[in-house]
């Protein structure tokens, strides 16, 4: 019978609004239960931070450029994460074996090799008495993947190894697809929710669209819309070409600048959602072979009239997956809390990562071979 861990997994995603965290309970390998999972908001000082300091940092030269703000900032995101840590302690009467902590990205290039995520692993760990994994894409990197996405092996492991495929919209999209057979695919596919919620930091005091209310009272402009499509797929989503992994810092909003607040989120929700559902035409691997819901998890699947859009788009396209069309359902309604997914699984990455068990695959990030990642600092 093969040893049990106890895990904590720390995640803050391209929102920047705080750290998710979960305990669970796993081998690393078949067994998995989560124990507690805690949501921590980032206080306003520490967002602001955060958000002026990426938007800073455009190309790998500005982490040279910017490098002493960024030890400063990563300090004090380390320092809450470690706040975090001995509150999530006094929750439970389990004693973490270790924890996994993914950190804040600011910057992710595959082309360059590098994947910044803020986060010291080593103060972490003297702060926490805890062995840390940290740092889980670069090895990835270094043996030719794209350092994204590391969710996959999770998403198989929700799964129980049935057929299901995993659509995650985060700050960008990604997809995993789970076949009969056990075969493991994924995928970046493009924006998620990083357009909505910058138009709506821009226009507003909001940080995204609730429900996707602003977009839904507001007209597409469809001139727009086409020129924007045309660009990116003829970029990025053309039969033969390779989807690449994504940072934020490649998508952009200038396209719908002179629109109102209404027309600009509906343009850029729809401009999201076609790129989304086309992505499963023209890379379908197989899909029509699995007659169940897409299983939809990340921040977007909060955004109704996003849902809403998705499913009403693959519809009209015709993706039609014998005997019925293609839709999505919410994780909430499959197996597991979806607000805690990324957390749990990072969680889960550094139980594997501790035993020197892969994380991403070939088929995944596009790596040589099944890669290790995540390196390890050991308690004293």
């Amino acid at each position: 019978m093969s040893k049990s861990y106890y895990s904590l997994g720390l995640m803050s995603g391209t929102s920047m609004d705080g750290v998710d965290a979960s305990v669970i309970q796993t081998d690393g390998k078949s067994k998995y239960k989560v124990i507690l999972d805690k949501y921590f908001e980032y206080p306003k000082d520490i967002y602001k931070h955060l958000t002026t300091l990426r938007d800073k940092i455009k190309g790998s030269k500005d982490l040279k450029k910017f490098s002493k703000e960024i030890k400063n900032v990563e300090k004090e995101i380390t320092l809450f994460h470690a706040k975090a840590v001995k509150q999530i302690l006094k929750k439970t009467t389990v004693n973490p074996d270790f924890i996994g902590f993914h950190g804040q990205t600011i910057y992710h290039n595959e082309t360059e090799k590098i994947s910044r995520q803020l986060g010291d692993g080593k103060l972490l760990s003297q702060l926490s008495k805890k062995n840390v994994v940290y740092n889980f894409r670069q090895n990835d990197l270094d043996h030719g993947g794209k350092g994204a996405p590391l969710t996959p092996i999770f998403h198989k492991l929700l799964s129980k190894n049935d057929s299901r495929i995993f659509l995650n919209i985060g700050g960008v999209s990604n997809e995993t697809t789970i076949m009969s057979n056990e075969k493991l695919s994924g995928s970046d596919i493009g924006p998620g929710m990083c357009l909505i919620d910058k138009w709506m930091r821009l226009k507003t005091k909001k940080n995204y669209d609730t429900n996707g209310l602003t977009a839904k009272s507001g007209k597409i402009n469809r001139n727009i819309l086409e020129k924007a499509l045309k660009k990116f797929f003829t970029k990025y989503h053309q039969k033969n070409k390779t989807v690449k992994s994504f940072d934020i810092k490649e998508f952009d909003i200038s396209f719908v600048q002179g629109l109102s607040l209404e027309d600009g989120a509906a343009t850029l929700t729809e401009y999201t959602a076609r790129i989304i559902v086309n992505y499963f035409s023209t890379y379908n691997k197989g899909v029509k072979d699995l007659h169940r819901p897409v299983t939809l998890t990340g921040g977007g699947r909060k955004n109704k009239f996003l849902f809403n859009r998705i499913n009403d788009l693959a519809i009209h396209l015709d993706l039609i997956f014998s005997p019925t069309p293609l839709m999505f359902e919410d994780i909430d309604n499959y197996v597991t809390d979806g607000d805690f997914v990324e957390s749990q699984a990072f969680a889960y990455l550094a139980a594997r990562s501790y035993l020197k068990l892969p994380i991403t695959f070939p088929e995944t990030t596009g790596c040589i071979k099944p890669t290790t990642g995540g390196k390890i600092i050991k308690s004293k």
